[in-house]
């Protein structure tokens, strides 16, 4: 089901992006806004259907969502595969290549811009929004947040429009598949896209679980204070 679920997740966002960059951006065939919903919807549409379900083990989950993710692209590829060599050759023919941020290539995964060559800023990027996104998706998991019930995560988790490892992966094997090896060397960047969302996850874990998540101590304490409470009047005959 990870791979299902990941799938859900991928395409319509990849499909989005085609959508946008094969028509040149044109307002007619969608905007940044549009694909920013479709890779949102795509997450709730994902949790709704599969989140229910086990993960199963860590290996196996990883490759399966790394899967469902690679999939989604060759789907996209193939689906816009007339319209994408077209533009392919536009682009070789412009001198830009297929690989850059906008590029036939980007359709399935992130580049950076071609002034954006810093890698330590990159790094800073990709490291904020993730924990940005991980406490946002950790609030909603909390039990005890009364702000977010369990019908509504989803939901709310859809708008942070979440990142990680095997999205990027498996849609940037694809890109590799049609489009070299650059996929993956084009200002070293690949790494930032795959990686960081680890650290930074599991840093935004840490200062929710450290910092934020109190609210179910509270819960559980006042809980025990009034099991107690009851004993006590079951002691005394009230």
């Amino acid at each position: 089901m990870a791979s299902t679920g990941v799938f859900f997740y991928v395409y319509p966002g990849i499909a989005s992006t085609a959508s946008f960059l094969l028509n040149e951006t044109n307002p007619a065939f969608g905007s940044l806004l549009q694909v920013g919903f479709a890779f949102g919807f795509g997450i709730a549409f994902a949790i709704i259907t599969c989140g229910s379900t086990s993960g199963g083990q860590v290996p196996y989950y990883i490759f399966a969502q790394i899967f469902g993710a690679f999939m989604a692209g060759l789907f996209v590829y193939g689906q816009y595969h007339e319209q994408i060599v077209a533009y392919s050759a536009a682009t070789i023919a412009a001198g830009k290549g297929t690989v850059f941020n906008g590029g036939p290539a980007s359709i399935f995964c992130s580049f950076p811009g071609e002034t954006q060559t810093n890698l330590g800023y990159l790094f800073m990027i990709e490291f904020f929004v993730d924990s940005y996104i991980g406490i946002i998706i950790w609030a909603c998991l909390d039990p005890a947040n009364p702000f977010v019930s369990p019908q509504a995560a989803p939901w709310a988790i859809d708008i942070t429009i979440s990142t990680n490892m095997a999205r990027d992966l498996g849609t940037r094997l694809v890109a590799l598949i049609f489009f070299g090896r650059e996929a993956f060397t084009y200002h070293s960047y690949s790494w930032i896209s795959i990686l960081v969302n680890i650290p930074a996850t599991l840093f935004a874990t840490a200062y929710y679980e450290m910092l934020m998540r109190d609210s179910l101590q509270k819960i559980e304490w006042d809980f025990w204070a009034a099991a107690g409470a009851l004993e006590s009047w079951d002691a005394e005959g009230v």
